[in-house]
């Protein structure tokens, strides 16, 4: 086992940022209950708010349209199910013609599984096919959409792949049809820039954890005049849209984490594609039989997939680990399932080749000789588990 540590996971979460660390702990002080109406609890509102109006610059929205979760999971199910609302008092907003649902065959499980549950219970689920690349097929979409579609639903970019969809383009045609239009965007928050306005989107998803803040706390953007309906109901927090009391440390670490992400934004992207580049060009230079996963440029800077024939994912993975390399052979929130990536498959590949799939997603604290080091150890590692395989020795 190596004593050297190189994470190259950060699409599975990310750790605190260093500032995010210090504003959390200088606020440990500040347990009221954001609802009291006392100094304490008017303090813990006050920096909760603040932490609203952050948020909403970062993506050109209003401090009003910003609802706080406890994850991007939940944000994601809470648009989702808006589309099985009785049209009740608090929903009254609601169209009851509508209650059908398209989204994508890669979408992070969160929103797959969500729309197949909906699905069984009567609401429709759409899935649109993707190219090659990842990208949505827009005639498949054009020719789903209907008077019935209540919502359309795309993440903005894929979590194992790092395909960037054309959310702009995809909004309009939702739009033109009378639908809503959500995106996830959870992998593409401080990646690249996020604008709800130039998206054109009526909900938009995040999650601190992926953006250096920390875990337990996520985003809704919700549109000014969109439908909404409360997935968790009780008390008037968030303004009657999320009951429960606020995760008053959490939210501080996200408005630190926000503003840290749009400090280091243009750096880091610039940054980290180069290092990708490295990575991606040295893996294709020293093993051969190989595949690149995802758009060749419409994909965020740090996240690199890659499909080694005749080599078993979790095989390599476990390797790697050996040698104090950290990498995902796709979701996180998948990583227990045999199955094959989803994702993979809808684009095209092969379930044996995609069992042979790594991510590497690339960080902040990723540097040069990180990448120098999982291409001296990398090769090595394929060509020992090729050794292992009949199936290899006989198709190469």
């Amino acid at each position: 086992m190596s004593g050297r540590i190189v994470y190259l996971d950060h699409n599975a979460t990310t750790p605190l940022h260093p500032e995010v660390i210090k504003e959390i702990t200088e606020s440990f002080s500040l347990f009221g209950n954001p609802s009291s109406m006392h100094t304490l609890g008017r303090n813990a509102r006050a920096k909760i708010e603040s932490v609203r109006a952050r948020v909403a610059s970062f993506i050109n929205a209003e401090p009003g349209e910003i609802v706080f979760t406890g994850s991007g999971s939940e944000a994601n199910n809470t648009v989702l199910n808006i589309s099985t609302c009785g049209g009740g008092l608090s929903c009254r907003t609601c169209d009851l013609t509508r209650n059908e649902i398209i989204t994508t065959s890669i979408e992070h499980p969160c929103i797959l599984n969500t729309a197949q549950c909906l699905d069984q219970k009567g609401i429709p689920a759409h899935f649109l096919p993707v190219d090659e690349y990842g990208k949505v097929d827009i005639d498949q979409l054009k020719s789903i959409i209907s008077e019935k579609t209540a919502i359309v639903s795309v993440m903005l970019a894929n979590n194992e792949i790092g395909t960037i969809q054309d959310i702009r383009e995809i909004a309009k045609i939702a739009h033109e049809h009378g639908a809503i239009m959500h995106t996830d965007a959870v992998q593409a928050l401080g990646k690249i820039p996020v604008d709800v306005d130039e998206l054109g989107v009526d909900f938009l998803t995040c999650s601190a954890h992926k953006i250096y803040g920390p875990k337990g706390i996520g985003i809704l953007y919700v549109r000014g005049g969109a439908p909404y309906c409360p997935f968790i109901r009780g008390g008037h927090q968030e303004t009657g849209r999320r009951a429960g009391t606020e995760n008053t440390l959490g939210i501080i670490g996200l408005g630190k984490a926000v503003e840290m992400a749009k400090a280091e934004l243009t750096e880091s992207a610039v940054r980290l594609l180069a290092l990708k580049t490295k990575l991606k060009d040295g893996i294709s230079d020293l093993v051969p039989d190989i595949r690149i996963n995802g758009h060749p440029t419409d994909c965020i800077p740090g996240t690199l997939n890659v499909s080694f024939y005749g080599a078993e994912g979790e095989s390599i993975l476990l390797y790697l680990d050996m040698e104090g390399i950290e990498v995902s052979t796709g979701s996180a929130c998948a990583s227990g399932s045999l199955d094959p990536s989803h994702v993979l498959i809808a684009t095209g590949v092969g379930a044996e080749l995609a069992h042979g799939s790594i991510r590497f997603s690339l960080g902040r604290q990723t540097k040069e000789d990180d990448i120098d080091y999982v291409l001296e150890k990398l090769p090595p590692i394929i060509k020992r588990i090729r050794k292992m395989s009949t199936v290899y020795t006989q198709q190469h």
